[in-house]
């Protein structure tokens, strides 16, 4: 194939050759491909900060135990649960797990994005509905999709600052009861009409309704800065990056197979409780519904992109579903956590928050966490047994697995000369990833932080990061360590 210029008398230039890299040769021959100067650029010096020694009065901060519910596709299982349940089932569970006396519980912390209207704070809420001790304070954080990851390290400064010894955290999303609002004007006259006084007055104002003032207003789905969604923003990176259609399948299918063997073995049987949905509450579940086992990479490349239909690469198949779910952890003081006489699932070594331009690379902000992270912890990339990342879109995260690996990255954006290093997909979400198991966005962190610590576990390894990125250019990064 070939394009001329007939116009200015040039003779036909070949196109560039079809990019068919896998996702291993992405990582390891072509991460010098992805783009610098669209993301943190001027800020190297937000790398340059002294290890981290999170011990507070009384030891590090434990990870004592967690649970989350099953995860399924709005609209089906848990359709009839809002927020407020698959937390609240969360958090119970999650307490009853440890063995710990609620009344010992400091306070409580929950992630979410979309909060109900008639309850915005949850966890305020998820006290009430897990029957813990109404004396816990409860509040509630959003930072996008690493929401709960806030909810875990907000806790977690409680207990290093002496404030609190037990701290429960987590995070939900009920994407099938999406919160809806009436436009400006409606709102308005809906006011108006609640303030009448007279039924004149109310009928005037009921005459003056139109049907364009019972059109609901969804939540926005497009970042406020740049008008573009998250789905549009990954298209843009993935051509920026230079990321294969390959490539992203191949962590599509990769996410599906994982988690399609550890449900068989399973592996995630510990990490969920079984919920039984109303209105019959007759049939429990208990296993994540969107995981495609029996999928192929054929029928993943037949698959129609769905944010460029004509030029892009991203589609419903290698980008996560909208879901719902819940899940919760209990932090806790190593003093505290000790004396429970159990080992706990692990310890926060380390953490990091950057933010990034919106405009350039909205989800790249994990390439700029996770360095910072192992420098706080004193580690390399070497040291770290598994890898855990949220997976919003295979681009994104090859994009972010691409900056890690590349020495022109390290240079143009960390002010470093060497990169952070290649991640080996055999350490990196062993168990499959948000594309397969789903996306509730206030629930995702605290599952990729149990699911992490979990597989250490079973598998008797030390050392683990995390890797989170959200809305709004942020990216989020901690290591954690057991024994």
């Amino acid at each position: 194939m070939s394009q001329s210029t007939p116009e200015l008398g040039l003779p036909p230039s070949p196109l560039p050759p079809r990019n068919e890299a896998t996702a291993e040769q992405e990582i390891r021959e072509r991460a010098d491909s992805v783009a610098t100067g669209l993301g943190a650029g001027g800020f190297p010096s937000i790398l340059k900060v002294s290890r981290q020694k999170l011990k507070g009065p009384h030891g590090r901060v434990a990870i004592v135990d967690g649970c989350r519910t099953p995860f399924a596709r709005a609209g089906t299982e848990l359709k009839e649960l809002d927020a407020i349940d698959l937390a609240g089932i969360a958090a119970g569970e999650a307490v009853a797990r440890c063995g710990i006396d609620p009344a010992e519980i400091d306070a409580a912390i929950f992630g979410i994005v979309l909060a109900p209207l008639y309850a915005p704070n949850l966890g305020r809420e998820v006290i009430f509905r897990a029957a813990l001790p109404a004396s816990i304070p409860g509040t509630t954080v959003n930072l996008a999709c690493a929401s709960s990851n806030r909810a875990i390290t907000t806790g977690a400064e409680s207990i290093l600052l002496g404030e609190a010894e037990v701290v429960l955290a987590g995070g939900a999303e009920s994407l099938s009861n999406v919160p809806l609002a009436f436009s400006k004007p409606a709102a308005e006259r809906f006011l108006a009409l609640s303030k009448a006084r007279t039924a004149g007055a109310r009928l005037r104002l009921l005459a003056g309704f139109r049907p364009r003032h019972f059109a609901p207003v969804p939540p926005a789905i497009a970042e406020f800065s740049t008008g573009r969604t998250m789905g549009e923003a990954c298209e843009k990176m993935a051509k920026e990056n230079g990321v294969s259609r390959r490539a992203q399948d191949e962590i599509a299918w990769m996410s599906h197979q994982r988690a399609a063997a550890a449900q068989a073995e399973g592996r995630f049987a510990e990490q969920i409780v079984m919920v039984f949905p109303p209105p019959r509450y007759g049939r429990g579940v208990d296993r994540d519904n969107g995981v495609r086992g029996d999928g192929s990479l054929e029928a993943l490349a037949a698959l129609k992109p769905v944010f460029d239909r004509r030029y892009g690469t991203v589609t419903a198949g290698n980008s996560s579903p909208i879901t719902d779910g819940g899940s919760a952890v209990v932090l806790a003081s190593e003093r505290r956590a000790r004396a429970l006489g159990r080992a706990p699932l692990g310890f926060v070594r380390s953490y990091a928050y950057t933010a990034i331009p919106p405009g350039g690379q909205l989800l790249q902000g994990p390439a700029y966490a996770a360095p910072l992270a192992l420098e706080r912890a004193g580690l390399k990339l070497a040291d770290i047994d598994l890898v855990e990342t949220h997976e919003a879109f295979a681009a994104q995260a090859l994009s972010n697995l691409k900056a890690m690996a590349s020495t022109k990255f390290a240079r143009a954006e960390l002010g470093r000369s060497e990169p952070v290093g290649e991640v080996d997909l055999a350490r990196w979400n062993v168990n499959g990833g948000s594309i397969a198991l789903g996306h509730p966005f206030g629930a995702t962190g605290a599952r990729v932080t149990l699911q992490l610590l979990c597989e250490l576990r079973r598998r008797g390894l030390q050392h683990g990061l995390i890797t989170v990125c959200a809305a709004g250019g942020h990216g989020f990064a901690m290591v954690v360590e057991r024994e």
